[in-house]
């Protein structure tokens, strides 16, 4: 690796950073210390609560769900663009509560149950807490945009190719403050779950409690992140005043003019439907009420899309279609779901600590592989970088296959024990960590580059709402391969201590196996597909 190439990016990015992308940056952040929970939520599940592999992965689509909100949130920052921030507060008390609601069913689980039962408080958290990020996500974005200046120090503008790579440093930087506080909550995870081999079940539970009642400076780093913009903005429009531009006091990114969205009824009328048929559906018990609230929200969606496509010009349209739908099939790929977590704890023997210490080599591999990939992604067309990702995808999902049919005993035995599913799972992360991060940035910077100056929240809200559909549809998909490859863990009865559901996980090799073609080509597919067509990109 030439020494050069190293000093530009490394060096490359501490020059392009701006005090300016500090308050998007903190709301990030606590987003990425959201996963502070992640992992005493997985074993809570596993110890205490008797739900499905499958009904997991069906909590993991209605969870998912809040997020395409954030196309009447979207237009809703950009119709009060000056008193944004306030939506971070109703976000951090959302966050606040539903972290609120697993303490308690932790700490106080007697009499939490009197009042339902301990899975529906869980659905409850797992759901309060979704809608809470999502808010606070929608004013962290259109704070990204207000953070990238249209003119220097002197009050000249600066050209396209200089706006195109701030916007890609601050996306980069936004997925980096995400990774930074999954680095900073695996550290304390490894701290708290020391020695947790030896704990009793009383030690577990007081551990757990306290890393619940420490995630609620969560809503407190966001809601600190809302006050620095708002006193950043008005800082950076008296500087840019005194240049000569002509600037109002609360808007300084969008050269020079406020914000001048007025209510848009196809978005508003659209975005109360969504509303009405998630609601009506699924509180329902209606067959299908998933596929059913999935269809519609998609169908609503790309009407909205259809609607803000014609702000753009027809080349630039269907750019960004075709980038969409790229990125899309790659995130709508499905998972192996929990229950390959549940061998890996029940049959690999990883603990709660050795699972945090592979969660700490993903972030920190993660922000690595971001720093590193900067300039690369900027140079790039998003087909070609999802190309890479996916290749790298279908190749690093072999060790998980491998270690299920039993490859760690072959090495160890030929390495002296040195390369045991713990090492072969170490290195598998290791080379897979960048991945997931890395794949949204181009296309947010796209969007924050092109998107019509008075529309930036809204078009960031529709296209995140679009992708993340791609996550609902992911969800779907690995409910339907939980169906078909069913995996069980032992489930206990609380009061008689007599396993209610054994242990199976006969078909998890065949799930992991389908899981990794699906995820391979996919995609591909799709790339092929799309550079064929008129929705060619090379953005």
């Amino acid at each position: 690796m030439p020494v050069s190439w190293l000093a530009e990016t490394l060096l490359g990015l501490r020059r392009e950073f701006r005090w300016a992308y500090l308050p998007p940056l903190m709301v990030y952040l606590a987003a990425g210390v959201s996963g502070l929970t992640a992992i005493v939520g997985t074993f809570f599940i596993k110890e205490h609560l008797g739900l499905s592999a499958a009904f997991l992965a069906g909590l993991a689509f209605w969870a998912g769900i809040p997020w395409t909100l954030k196309m009447p949130l979207g237009h809703l920052v950009d119709i009060i663009w000056r008193w944004k921030s306030l939506l971070v507060y109703v976000g951090a008390s959302l966050i606040a509560s539903g972290i609120g609601v697993m303490y308690g069913l932790i700490v106080h689980a007697p009499a939490m149950t009197q009042i339902m039962t301990a899975e529906a408080w869980y659905v409850l958290s797992a759901l309060l807490a979704p809608i809470g990020y999502v808010v606070q996500d929608v004013v962290a974005d259109a704070m990204t945009v207000e953070a990238v200046p249209l003119f220097d120090d002197q009050g000249d503008p600066y050209p396209d190719d200089r706006i195109k790579l701030m916007h890609t440093t601050m996306q980069t930087l936004g997925r980096v403050a995400i990774v930074t506080g999954l680095i900073v909550v695996a550290v304390l995870n490894i701290s708290m779950f020391s020695g947790v081999a030896e704990m009793s079940d009383a030690e577990k539970i007081s551990v757990y409690a306290n890393i619940y009642l420490f995630a609620l400076i969560i809503p407190v780093i966001s809601v600190l992140g809302a006050a620095l913009g708002d006193v950043s903005v008005r800082i950076r429009a008296r500087k840019l005043r005194a240049t000569g531009v002509d600037v109002a006091p609360t808007e300084t990114a969008i050269g020079g003019e406020p914000s001048t969205a007025s209510p848009n009824p196809w978005i508003l009328g659209g975005s109360l439907a969504f509303v009405a048929v998630t609601l009506s559906v699924g509180l329902s018990d209606i067959p299908l009420a998933q596929e059913i609230v999935f269809a519609g929200s998609l169908g609503i969606v790309l009407f909205l899309m259809n609607r803000l496509f014609l702000e753009l010009n027809p080349a630039a349209r269907r750019s960004l279609l075709g980038t969409a739908l790229i990125i899309f099939m790659f995130r709508a790929t499905p998972l192996p779901g929990p229950g390959a977590t549940w061998w890996e704890i029940d049959i690999l023997a990883f603990d709660q600590q050795f699972l945090s210490i592979l969660s700490l080599i993903t972030s920190a591999l993660a922000l690595a592989g971001m720093i590193m990939f900067r300039l690369f992604l900027a140079k790039r067309s998003i087909a070609h970088i999802v190309m890479l990702l996916t290749i790298a995808a279908g190749i690093l999902s072999l060790p998980n296959i491998g270690l299920f049919y039993g490859v760690h005993e072959w090495t160890a035995r030929w390495t002296g024990g040195v390369v045991d599913a713990r090492f072969i799972a170490i290195l598998d992360t290791a080379l897979e960590s960048p991945l997931a991060q890395i794949s949204m940035i181009p296309m947010l910077a796209w969007i924050a580059k092109n998107a019509p100056a008075h529309l930036k929240a809204t078009f960031f809200a529709v296209m995140a709402s679009f992708t993340n559909l791609a996550l609902s549809a992911s969800s779907l998909a690995t409910k339907y391969l939980n169906q078909v490859f069913v995996v069980t863990r032992q489930v206990l009865d609380p009061v008689t201590g007599e396993i209610d559901v054994p242990a199976d996980y006969n078909a998890l090799g065949g799930l992991l196996i389908v899981v990794a073609l699906i995820t391979f080509v996919l995609p591909l597919l799709t790339i092929m597909a799309v550079q064929r067509s008129p929705l060619r990109t090379e953005e």
